[in-house]
């Protein structure tokens, strides 16, 4: 069979179907129909890729570093497959209807099959590069395929500026719609699906554009109806078999699961414990978590020195640091700020859910204001008695600057003369120098901080820091009846502020916004611990 060569004027003398026929002239529809391919192949292996990266930053933590990784590899693969396209010379039509169906199968199943396995690192991790450069290479291959089939119609200035015209406005598309649309509405795992599917029926609709004899076109097409079919099974199952994973991994039965715009939201119900998990990660569990919040809360309305009327709390969607201020009758207000309205909508509307915090959320004295805190403190001139900082750990970047000297800057101009934070600060046991940095990072902002810890079962030793003016104290008393508490009394508190010589301070570096050491060094940390 003959090589197709292509001239430089955008002439061939092959057809793309058989490789040796003259060029027909080609349908009305198939030069829009093959640019429309261009708009979603582009627009899917962005969506790939940034399944990928999402799941990634899930499962690996640092989502910059993670995303970095991604991107990079998948730009290099796709130059692989660029390359590697050159040595497709006959019956192009088949080999991108092939290489399509490929994409749609491998791409499609990305997320269930990282999902299957992200419990094992070692194997998450081979697996998610391995599907990168994969998918990277068949984009590769694809587009260079796809010049060369509109090379029959089109000369190669013009066709060149609108195949890439097309790649990059697909893949804007993507990055808009993936965070706005897909990801919260449709969950991860049916995105990579949907994709998959559309992909798949790229290929099929491209078996109608140029003639080929019978048996190929009755070949292809009957790959992708079993393609096509195998994929809208796997969507339609797929719920299913991520809520059984999820309680196999969780080892409870899920009584409810989101996906927000920002993480996987599941609680579960055991036989005798009810928990939150954050993108995998345990953020309470109800047999412990009193010890947790009440030490959050107590001892910092205790060195407050008067009753607190209103107060901030920064995070803790779950409502259960609210609960724990909600005891004082002396609070008017609390304002609570968390970026996820998932969260706080599930914490307050859902039965089990609102059960944990005594209906905390539905208190006419809580309001709740779904922004980013950061963007928050920057707009706001209110003015608080005490502020409790209950973020997640820094171990991103976005969480992360949520923890730098800066921020610490915006947090003083909120709390009144008087008035006191509490700022919850990672184990400083497991994560040592990522606590005492917390510390530093406070003191540089002007605060004075008096340390304390308490034992958390279900996450070990954990600290927390108060940050107040001049003449801070530990207290020496609660404010409140130790018969309203589970764990807390005035006895204890002279042991939380107490640190064993193997907790004790070490020095740290001072986290500041355009320089997260704090991240980096609570990754360290960590994974030492994991290995």
């Amino acid at each position: 069979m003959p090589v197709t060569e292509e001239s430089s004027t955008g002439a061939a003398s092959a057809s793309p179907g058989s490789g040796g026929a003259a060029a027909p002239p080609l349908p009305r529809l198939v030069h829009p129909a093959l640019l429309a391919s261009v708009f979603v192949i582009a627009t899917s292996g962005l969506v790939y890729e940034l399944i990928t990266g999402t799941l990634a930053s899930y499962v690996l933590g640092d989502s910059v570093a993670q995303f970095s990784f991604v991107i990079g590899l998948y730009l290099f693969a796709m130059g692989i497959g660029s390359y590697l396209s050159q040595y497709v010379e006959t019956r192009l039509l088949e080999r991108f209807v092939e290489i399509e169906l490929g994409l749609a199968l491998v791409g499609g199943l990305s997320a269930p099959m990282l999902f299957r396995v992200y419990t094992s690192l070692g194997a998450f991790r081979a697996l998610l590069y391995s599907l990168v450069l994969l998918i990277g290479m068949l984009v590769g291959l694809e587009i260079p395929l796809l010049i060369r089939l509109l090379n029959f119609s089109l000369d190669l200035k013009r066709l060149v500026a609108r195949v890439l015209t097309l790649d990059y406005i697909g893949a804007l598309a993507a990055s808009l719609l993936f965070p706005a649309i897909f990801l919260p509405r449709l969950g991860i795992h049916q995105t990579s699906l949907f994709f998959g599917l559309l992909n798949a029926v790229v290929a099929f609709t491209s078996t109608f554009l140029f003639p080929l004899e019978r048996a190929v076109v009755v070949r292809l097409r009957a790959l992708c109806v079993v393609v096509i079919a195998g994929l809208g099974v796997a969507l339609a199952l797929v719920s299913r078999f991520v809520e059984r994973a999820e309680a196999m991994y969780f080892g409870a039965p899920i009584v409810y699961a989101a996906q927000s715009p920002f993480q996987r939201i599941v609680v579960t119900r055991g036989t005798r414990t009810t928990r939150l998990f954050l993108n995998g990660n345990l953020q309470f569990s109800s047999d412990d978590e009193h010890r947790y919040h009440e030490v959050l809360v107590h001892p910092a309305v205790a060195a407050l020195g008067r009753d607190p009327r209103r107060a901030l709390v920064l995070g803790g969607g779950d409502g259960l640091a609210a609960r724990e201020l909600l005891r004082y009758p002396s609070i008017e207000q609390i304002l609570l700020v968390d970026l996820d309205a998932a969260v706080t909508d599930a914490f307050r509307d859902l039965p089990l859910a609102a059960d944990l915090n005594g209906g905390a959320l539905r208190d006419p004295r809580v309001v709740i204001r779904n922004q980013d805190a950061y963007k928050y403190l920057e707009e706001s001139t209110e003015s608080f008695d005490l502020a409790v900082v209950d973020f997640p750990d820094p171990g991103n970047y976005a969480v992360g600057k949520l923890y730098t000297d800066a921020f610490y800057h915006l947090l003083r101009q909120r709390v009144s003369v008087r008035g006191l934070a509490v700022i919850q600060a990672t184990s400083p046991h497991y994560a040592r120098e990522s606590f005492w940095c917390v510390v530093t990072t406070l003191e540089a902002a002007g605060w004075k901080t008096a340390p304390l810890h308490v034992y958390v079962p279900s996450f070990g030793e954990w600290g927390f820091i108060l940050a107040g003016g001049e003449g801070l104290a530990a207290p020496g008393a609660l404010r409140i009846d130790a018969s309203q508490l589970r764990f807390l009394d005035s006895s204890a508190l002279p042991e939380l502020f107490r640190f064993p010589r193997d907790l004790g301070r070490v020095d740290a570096p001072v986290n500041r916004l355009n320089d997260q050491k704090l991240v980096s060094v609570y990754t360290r940390e960590w994974a030492e611990w994991s290995r």
